[in-house]
Formats: C-alpha cells, sequence, structure tokens
C-alpha cells in the first residue's frame, strides 16, 4: 500500500546576517468551495491536492450501521492538507496500521494542474481492497492523475464489522459499507466540477474486495447513473470456493466475498453473545476497540449481503440475465493471484504446503476427481508444493470465475481484459523469505499508484510497464477505450484468446482459456 506524502520545501536567501532568517509562511494554497463549504488544499508544481474532505456525517453513536448521513456544514475554510483518520480496523501483518476512530468518512482529491471548472477532468475513483483494513490515502494518485490527465479520489469506508455488519432488525444489514462507497459517488455529482473534475465522466475503479464492489454497483441499481466507466482488478463476483483452497479448515463456499443477509444477520448474534448485548442499542454503546477485538471480526473482511433493496439474490444470475448497468468495462487478473493467499493463510501461519500433505489438500478441495487434479497438475512440474497448490486454485478459483463473468458481462457492454504477469513485480507486503510470490495478487497496483518507493525498486522495463498501465487506464478514462497513442493495442475482449498480457517488454494478447487450463476444469463440472 502507498503512503501520499506532502513535504513542504523552503527556499530561504539570506544575505548579510549572522542571526537566523524568522520562518516565512507557506504560500497559500488552493481553495475550492464544495457544498459543505470551503477547502484548502497543497499545490504542487504539477497537481492540487485536497486531503481529509469529510463526505459524510461521522457515523458514531445511533449512525453506526446506519446508512451515511448528509456532512455538516462548516464555515470559514478549512485545512484539506491532512487525510482524515482510518476507519475502525486491527494492524495486521499485511498492514501496519490501526484505528478505533469511527469519525472516518474523509475522501481526498489529485487534480493535475490545468484542471478547473472551465477545463474538466475525466474522474477516476478508487476502491481500496481487502474489506478489514486499508485507508485511501495508502495509494498515491500523483502520477495516475498528471500522467493520465485526470481528477483522483481516494476514500475512507466502514470496513469489516463496521461496514459489513448484519443483525435481526438492523435495516440495510451487510450494505452499509457498499453505501458509504455510493455517498462518495453522489458527492462527486454535485461536487467535482468544483475540483475541475467532470461528473459525466465517472469511472470507478477498485482491486480485490474493491473490485468485488465495484462489481456491486454495476448490479445495484441504486448506483445506476453516479459512474459511467468500470475498472475491476482481481475481483471475485463469481468466484465460489472449494474446501480448504484459502483458510484451512473452512467449507467450500458458495460465493466468496458475499453472503446473504440471513446469515450476516446470524453472525451479527454471534458476535452480540459474545459482547453480551440483545439488542443493537447495547450493540451501538460498545466501544470500537473491543468490538474489533471479537475473534470473528479481527482482521476478517465481511462479505457484503445479497438478496435485499441494495443487492440481488444471485450474482451469477444477475450477470447472466443482463441485469447490470451499461458502460464500458476494463476487467483482469493477475498471473498467479493464489500465491498470496497460500503465503499467508499457510505459510506464515503454520500450515506448509508440503508434497506429503498435497494429495490429502486435492482430496479436501475435490474429493472423488482429487486424483484427476493430481495428474494434471502434478508436483514435479512445479518448484515447490506451495506454489503447486497456488497454481490449482488461481486457475479453479480466480481465472474460471473471471473468464466467466466476463463473457456475461461482455454479452451487454464493451469491455477489455488483462492478464497482469510480471512475475519479478516489487514486492510491497512482507511475503516469506525464499517465497516466490510470481505475478502475485494485488501485485499490480503500484504500476498504477507508484511512489517514489517502489519506482526505486523497478527495472526500466518495469517502468515502462507501468507507464503503459496508467496509460491505458487513463485512456480507458477519458473514452471508454483503453487504446491510444504510444501504447500497444489492446482488443476488445471477444474470447479467452483476446486477453491482454500485461509483462514488462511483453504486452501482448493470450490464451487465456489454455493458460489456465480451463478446459481441463471444464471437464470436472457436472454434466
Amino acid at each position: 500500500m502507498k503512503r501520499l506524502l506532502a513535504l513542504p520545501l523552503a527556499l530561504l536567501l539570506v544575505a548579510g546576517c549572522n542571526e537566523d532568517p524568522p520562518p516565512q509562511a507557506e504560500p497559500p494554497g488552493p481553495v475550492v468551495h464544495t457544498d459543505t463549504g470551503d477547502v484548502r488544499g497543497i499545490v504542487h508544481p504539477d497537481r492540487r491536492v485536497f486531503n481529509g474532505v469529510p463526505y459524510a456525517a461521522p457515523p458514531v453513536g445511533d449512525l453506526r450501521w446506519a446508512p451515511p448521513e448528509p456532512a455538516k456544514p462548516w464555515t470559514g475554510e478549512r485545512a484539506a492538507t491532512k487525510p482524515g483518520s482510518a476507519c475502525p480496523q486491527n494492524k495486521n501483518a499485511i498492514a501496519n496500521l490501526a484505528s478505533s476512530n469511527e469519525d472516518c468518512l474523509f475522501l481526498n482529491v489529485t487534480t493535475p494542474k490545468s484542471a478547473s471548472p472551465e477545463q474538466r477532468k475525466p474522474v477516476m475513483v478508487w476502491i481500496h481492497g481487502d474489506g478489514a483494513i486499508g485507508a485511501g490515502d495508502q495509494f498515491d494518485p500523483a502520477r495516475l492523475a498528471v500522467t493520465g490527465d485526470v481528477v483522483v479520489i481516494t476514500f475512507n469506508f466502514r470496513l469489516g464489522v463496521f461496514g459489513g455488519f448484519g443483525f435481526p432488525g438492523l435495516e440495510h444489514s451487510g450494505t452499509i459499507g457498499l453505501q458509504d462507497q455510493r455517498a462518495v459517488l453522489r458527492w462527486v455529482q454535485r461536487n467535482a466540477a468544483a475540483f475541475g473534475g467532470d461528473p459525466a465522466n465517472v469511472t470507478l475503479f477498485g482491486v480485490s474486495y474493491g473490485a468485488t464492489a465495484t462489481s456491486a454497483h454495476l448490479m445495484s441499481e441504486q448506483s445506476r447513473g453516479l459512474f459511467h466507466r468500470v475498472i475491476m482488478q482481481s475481483g471475485f463476483t463469481l468466484m465460489d470456493m472449494p474446501a480448504g483452497a484459502t483458510y484451512p479448515g473452512l467449507p467450500a463456499l458458495p460465493w466468496y466475498g458475499w453472503t446473504t443477509t440471513k446469515d450476516a444477520e446470524t453472525q451479527g448474534q454471534v458476535v452480540a453473545k459474545q459482547l453480551g448485548c440483545k439488542d443493537l442499542a447495547c450493540l451501538r454503546k460498545v466501544p470500537a476497540p473491543k468490538l474489533l477485538a471479537v475473534p470473528q471480526v479481527m482482521n476478517i473482511f465481511q462479505p457484503y449481503a445479497l438478496g435485499n433493496d441494495q443487492l440481488p439474490p444471485d450474482p451469477d444470475k444477475a450477470l447472466a440475465a443482463g441485469n447490470f448497468t451499461e458502460v464500458p468495462v476494463l476487467s483482469g487478473t493477475t498471473r498467479d493471484e493464489h500465491t498470496t493467499f497460500v503465503a499467508f493463510f499457510r505459510e506464515l501461519a503454520g500450515s506448509p504446503v508440503t508434497a506429503a500433505g498435497y494429495p490429502e489438500l486435492l482430496r479436501t478441495a475435490f474429493g472423488d476427481q482429487a486424483a484427476k487434479v493430481a495428474a494434471e497438475y502434478p508436483l514435479k512440474d512445479y518448484p515447490t508444493p506451495a506454489r503447486a497448490w497456488a497454481a490449482v486454485i488461481t486457475d479453479r478459483m480466480w481465472a474460471r470465475s473471471q473468464l466467466r463473468q466476463n463473457q456475461l458481462l461482455s454479452a451487454k457492454n464493451p469491455l477489455w481484459f488483462y492478464e497482469f504477469a510480471d512475475r519479478d513485480a516489487p514486492l510491497d507486503i512482507p511475503f516469506p523469505k525464499g517465497y516466490d510470490p510470481g505475478a502475485w495478487h494485488a501485485g499490480d497496483v503500484s504500476y498504477l499508484f507508484p511512489d517514489s518507493k517502489s519506482t526505486a525498486a523497478m527495472r526500466p522495463d518495469q517502468v515502462a510497464l507501468s507507464d503503459t498501465m496508467i496509460r491505458y487506464w487513463a485512456n480507458f478514462a477519458h473514452r471508454g477505450d483503453p487504446n491510444g497513442t504510444g501504447v500497444p493495442e489492446w482488443k476488445r475482449f471477444s474470447g479467452p484468446g483476446s486477453v491482454q498480457s500485461l509483462a514488462p517488454g511483453k504486452i501482448a494478447p493470450v490464451d487465456y482459456e489454455q493458460e489456465h487450463r480451463l478446459a481441463f476444469w471444464r471437464s470436472l463440472e457436472p454434466k
């Protein structure tokens, strides 16, 4: 994850004086009038930045687990020079970020210097991943905004138990985080023009949990008209999970990333019992740190609930029936999605994948078809058992569901399909020593939000790939098509052979179906 660092530069010219010069005031930053008050940001040579802008009221007290309320207007100028508090979350091995502050519904705006109410730019609204950790300011949009000539908005939304909680009698159980995101999109419609953004050209994009949230807005009638293009990076809209595929001991799940309202409310009752509460009034008085300490919610994302006034009961049926917003789509995965999950939920968790244990993993996940899977993915073909298991689940869970999702979306929407394939991408999360993650889940994010640290870790050909990806994403935001001057041609998706592989020095179509052995996986499906 990336942090945006604003470092003021003071140039002091002193002549003929032995005393320390008096402190010099920084030049005033730009002021923009929003519908709740004026905000003063930071001016850089190539961009303007406004951090910590409230987009909704603090969701505290009776507003915990309530849909976002309008932010309270203020008088005078509000400093927009620092990000607002991250939403409540526990620190973990991936992110050194912890918060118990529920007053967290803030957004950040980065605009190219030329953006103005008269010269409006496309707006790109980023939903970060994970669902239990993270914050908008962890991503540096400077190069995307400046090189892409777009306005970029990052933001915080309620996470984990605060965003996906369900309970009997709670209206909108399991959809609160989704409604926070929609509140940002509505804020954009009201305020983007003042920052030099075009509210009639909004691209909603996200990674992992954020990409699945983006697909939720595609399917939700309440979000229609609030965005005009979508980009989904490694989402799991139609992904089921074989037993033990992600977490040891976890049974097979029909959805990875979704739940039902009933199941969300049942889980909420378990949490309430742990806290000694019988009703919502009691739960709303539980201090945030105590709520975060409940084992059922610690660092675990809460899936969004299906089958309510926000989301359909079955995403697969909704996409198959064409019940989604008609907008251009850019969607894809990384080449080795599941290596990240094997690293953190097995290798680092004390349950490493071994040669002796590999057959049992296959039996647990695939039952009487395990022998066929073992023959298709023999250990001898992989450097380690961990990589063999990661290959199995990458193909079965990720590639299989991504292809079906994009096939269904492309029946109605123009769609461009990619695969990020840099197997030597810089690492910004702590993988086990000696572990080779390949083109890992979310490894493409630093190519779109590069900061000085990630750029310094890149080879020249990787920097060139980052520049090309930024141009693809920005072209898509401008015109609904990633193609443009100075980038390799990217054909619109028309089948598994028209997937664009994004690798250093090798940007070209790849046969996604063959690469991920999807004909084999289809052969195992019930007839």
